[in-house]
């Protein structure tokens, strides 16, 4: 494992098109977050595209908003976004890439989460590497609630 990068795989008995609506939707972010700092989408539900900007509230111990930039979009493929801070916290932290990548297999999808902080402000980066252990956890958690999400077929 490098030390900017922690992925996680799970198996999703579901197919790619259902899983990348959830994910390319931020106002289901809430829903499938491991780690429970995500409170809720600013915008309301819409489908992302490549480029595109949304905002999200967030509480880890305080409140505070990040916004995030959609870096990378292949439908039913690969989403991937970066997390930008306000000022002044975007100085120092600010600029991890969050990406998910769905590959078809026999009885579902293979779905892959990458938190990338080779991305993130340098003078930050040290810091912010040390959550990676936690960051792992969570996002096992996070792909285990998106297997229920889909599963249960919680339309929007």
């Amino acid at each position: 494992m490098s030390t900017d990068r922690v992925s996680v795989t799970r198996t999703i008995p579901a197919p790619a098109d259902r899983i990348f609506a959830v994910l390319a939707d931020p106002a289901r972010h809430s829903e499938i977050d491991g780690s429970g700092t995500v409170t809720a989408a600013r915008g309301g539900s819409r489908t992302l595209r490549q480029g595109d900007s949304f905002g999200m509230d967030m509480r880890w111990g305080l409140r505070y908003a990040t916004r995030n930039e959609v870096v990378e979009f292949e439908p039913d493929r690969v989403i991937a976004w970066r997390t930008l801070a306000p000022f002044p916290l975007r100085l120092l932290f600010t600029g991890r890439t969050w990406r998910y990548d769905l590959r078809p297999v026999e009885g579902g999808t293979q779905v892959t989460e990458t938190w990338d902080v080779s991305t993130e402000a340098p003078l930050g980066r040290p810091a912010v590497r040390r959550l990676a252990g936690g960051t792992r956890r969570s996002m096992e958690r996070t792909l285990e609630r998106l297997e229920t999400v889909v599963a249960d077929g919680h339309p929007r």
